[in-house]
């Protein structure tokens, strides 16, 4: 079954064009970089998939199903923004993501804390900038979902750091369900990745499996990007 199909999608603010006419499709256990240069429409194709946009035209299916109660309820989304109370305790948010979400796993959300030495009973607020980023990686990523959407998530982790949260979300989702992730620091998650889609103007310019792109073109994917977007 197809996770995930966008077809023809469009997005208009009054005059502009943030999406035009896109379509394109992905499976179960894959890890998908969305990849664009700033302006593209990454962040807003990413709201439309998480049901926080309507389309002007179009339509996106998660699991054959339109976007409503049941796909949002096997989406897990990570914003380029904090949403979180800081006033909150880390512990206090926990507790909130278990009450609301069916799928969420409080375990694992602690067991992921210690290993990245946060104090959950701290205030979110007292925590680094980067701290409460991977605070908000633990909570998207410890749903038992069928398809997490990360838009950038390594933007403000310190570069030491990088490799223990990709590990962290690699060991952290089921086999079966797929990951997309938009972001900027294409070398940094190039060697997770098992397929691509590159868009430009809000329209879609490739979507190619990582593998044959490199024996295509016998380059990384980052020097690949550089070269179509001219960065």
């Amino acid at each position: 079954m197809t996770l995930l199909e966008c077809k023809n999608l469009t997005k208009k603010y009054g005059n502009y064009t943030a999406l035009n006419d896109m379509s394109f499709q992905i499976d179960g256990g894959h890890i998908i970089g969305l990849l664009g240069p700033n302006g593209s429409g990454k962040t807003t194709l990413i709201k439309l998939i998480a049901g926080l946009l309507e389309p002007t035209a179009g339509a996106v299916y998660v699991k054959e199903e339109p976007i409503g109660p049941a796909s949002k309820s096997v989406i897990s989304y990570l914003p380029d923004h904090s949403y979180l109370n800081g006033n909150m305790r880390v512990q206090e948010i926990i507790d909130f993501f278990a009450d609301f979400y069916e799928d969420f796993d409080s375990i694992r959300a602690y067991d992921m804390m210690a290993k990245l030495q946060i104090n959950p009973r701290q205030k979110l607020k007292t925590l680094s900038k980067g701290t409460q980023e991977k605070v908000q990686l633990i909570l998207v990523m410890s749903r038992h979902a069928a398809l997490y959407i990360l838009d950038e998530p390594l933007a403000g982790v310190d570069p030491a750091a990088r490799d223990y949260i990709l590990e962290t979300i690699l060991s952290n989702y089921d086999e079966d369900a797929s990951l997309l992730i938009s972001t900027h620091l294409i070398s940094d998650i190039e060697n997770i990745l098992d397929e691509v889609i590159f868009i430009q103007d809000g329209r879609l310019h490739t979507q190619a499996l990582v593998d044959e792109l490199r024996e295509q073109d016998h380059k990384s994917i980052d020097t690949i990007f550089r070269e179509v977007f001219k960065c």
